[in-house]
């Protein structure tokens, strides 16, 4: 599509109430702007409720997405349209849950399984629609995400059926969620009684800006880079307790601004851990 038809499409979606952002080459968002790169704006657009990011740029992944013609045709994201290859939703902000298939497993699991709503065909599966927001989760199941807060999905098409109502047996899928790809680590003190030195404020605020600094930096091999600096940061911290939620959460955040997804993160972090043994 060009740039006029995805900014077409753009405004008759946000025009119906779906939230939109343009997206890059990869399926993936823009990168954060100078001012909001590492979260040094505060990080407010990647808190539950918020959303469209502050910035006047395309910042913050599916936070950046938004309704409003006047971002939509500004001049700042009309210089993105530009350099888009499709447009992303925010299914959350609309209302709504799509259920990602990956393949033709998971297709027979949902038509077993899930009562029949709206469906978009994928490159390689389906997106089932269905009416209600919950919490975004990737791998609930073999070859199953769910997108729906928080997270972004990309615009194929109105598809065919009617939207059900989310259903319970796709809300239980994050409760059966595997922990074992869960980006969070809750490790033992060392043996012996003494104090973590981890645990001095200023030892670990230095190793985490560190990292997000690797990150950003990074000009090319930016999937080799993430991972090896999720390696080296649970090297060093990934055995004594110290890492909390939110330090996973900014490497976290640091890698989506140079375009990774979501799921290669957790995927990243999941594999390091397992090669450490963590």
């Amino acid at each position: 599509m060009s740039a006029h038809d995805l900014l077409r499409t753009a405004l008759s979606l946000a025009a119906a109430g779906v939230p939109v952002l343009p997206l890059r080459a990869g399926k993936v968002p823009f990168g954060n702007c100078r001012a909001c790169a590492t979260n040094a704006c505060g990080g407010r657009p990647n808190m539950k409720n918020a959303g469209p990011c502050e910035c006047p740029g395309v910042c913050h992944a599916w936070a950046a997405a938004t309704t409003d013609p006047n971002i939509i045709a500004s001049a700042a994201w009309t210089a993105t349209w530009r350099q888009a290859v499709c447009i992303g939703y925010h299914p959350g902000g609309a209302g709504l849950t799509v259920v990602d298939l990956d393949d033709a497993a998971a297709i027979a699991w949902a038509r077993r399984t899930l009562p029949p709503t709206r469906t978009v065909p994928t490159t390689r599966g389906e997106h089932w629609i269905y009416r209600g927001a919950m919490q975004s989760a990737n791998g609930v199941r073999p070859g199953v995400d769910l997108k729906s807060l928080m997270a972004y999905a990309r615009w194929l098409g109105h598809g065919t059926g009617t939207v059900a109502d989310l259903p319970g047996a796709v809300r239980a899928l994050v409760v059966k969620k595997s922990p074992a790809v869960r980006p969070v680590v809750t490790m033992p003190a060392p043996a012996g009684g003494g104090q973590c030195r981890h645990r001095t404020p200023a030892y670990l605020e230095r190793g985490i800006a560190m990292a997000e600094q690797r990150i950003t930096d990074a000009t090319c091999a930016v999937h080799a880079t993430v991972y090896r600096t999720f390696l080296a940061v649970l090297s060093v911290h990934g055995r004594c307790g110290c890492l909390a939620d939110s330090h996973v959460a900014r490497l976290f955040a640091a890698a989506q601004a140079k375009g990774e997804s979501p799921r290669h993160c957790t995927d990243a972090w999941a594999n390091a851990r397992t090669a450490l043994g963590v």
